[in-house]
């Protein structure tokens, strides 16, 4: 049995065939997480959801800020953008069962891997977060993304305010941290104060500002975090990091990670993938 976490596919469902075919995956044998950011800027998000469905219980899913936006533009609260390539899959015949299915994935997933902690998100963990911590806030918004307050919801998901965390957050504020923390997050202050707007990799980040993982005293530490999301960053393996975004819709590579007995253990596999965007 084998357990593969692959980055960032974003509709490019012909390389995630590709590298599925080239790491011999089997639903019966393997066990499949997607990283986030399944759909959106590649040419296919639509087979990329039927493919993961077809999967059933062997393939398992986070949901990226773009799979949160294919929701919001489904639900009607935000304009898709002059780069989205969701129009084909809203005008699926079968788009309900594809939005139903993917409301339905995860924000947050762990998992025990020869005595230590695994716990995989899209984009980042705030420094404040122990991983369980960080599994139970993601219980609180996939309940919301699950429930019948979804669409309600969706109206009061956007936006960077409040930019820290805090215990006593309620509602909708509360809501939208997390969902900023484990989908967008890149760069924070030492106190955990989150920026939005620098996307580049990690050599000039923002005054007063380091890359999420690398805070002093972050709480996740002791585990192994692995995420997707940050293209620039690019594939980074170290012993409580696994950044798996290797850039396939700007014509990089579909990156997945094999994970052996221990978290030590690990094999990179990658497809070269067309340019289905050009940065900028």
């Amino acid at each position: 049995m084998g357990l593969y976490l692959i980055g960032d596919v974003q509709g490019c469902d012909e390389a995630l065939g590709r590298l599925l075919a080239e790491i011999a995956f089997s639903p019966s044998r393997d066990e499949l997480v997607l990283l986030g950011d399944l759909v959106n800027r590649g040419p296919d998000s639509a087979a990329v959801l039927r493919r993961a469905m077809r999967l059933g219980g062997s393939a398992q899913c986070l949901l990226g800020n773009h799979d949160l936006h294919l929701l919001g533009v489904a639900h009607g609260v935000r304009k898709a953008g002059r780069r989205d390539t969701l129009a084909p899959l809203l005008a699926a015949p079968d788009r309900e069962a594809m939005l139903d299915w993917l409301r339905r994935q995860s924000m947050a997933l762990h998992r025990r891997v020869g005595g230590g902690d695994l716990l995989m998100v899209h984009a980042g963990v705030l420094p404040s977060w122990t991983v369980q911590d960080t599994l139970a806030l993601a219980g609180e918004l996939e309940a919301v993304l699950r429930g019948p307050q979804l669409a309600a919801f969706l109206h009061e998901m956007y936006g960077n305010a409040p930019a820290a965390w805090r215990d006593d957050l309620r509602g909708s504020a509360r809501l939208r941290v997390i969902v900023n923390a484990l989908t967008r997050l890149r760069f924070c202050t030492p106190a955990g104060e989150m920026e939005f707007e620098a996307k580049d990799g990690t050599a000039e980040p923002p005054a007063g500002h380091l890359p999420w993982f690398d805070v002093p005293g972050r709480r996740t530490a002791g585990a192994t975090v692995a995420f997707g999301h940050w293209s620039t960053l690019g594939y980074v393996s170290r012993p409580d990091l696994l950044a798996t975004d290797t850039g396939c819709v700007w014509g990089g590579c579909l990156t997945a990670v094999r994970i052996g007995a221990t978290l030590a253990d690990r094999e990179r596999i990658q497809v070269h993938c067309p340019q289905a965007q050009k940065p900028g």
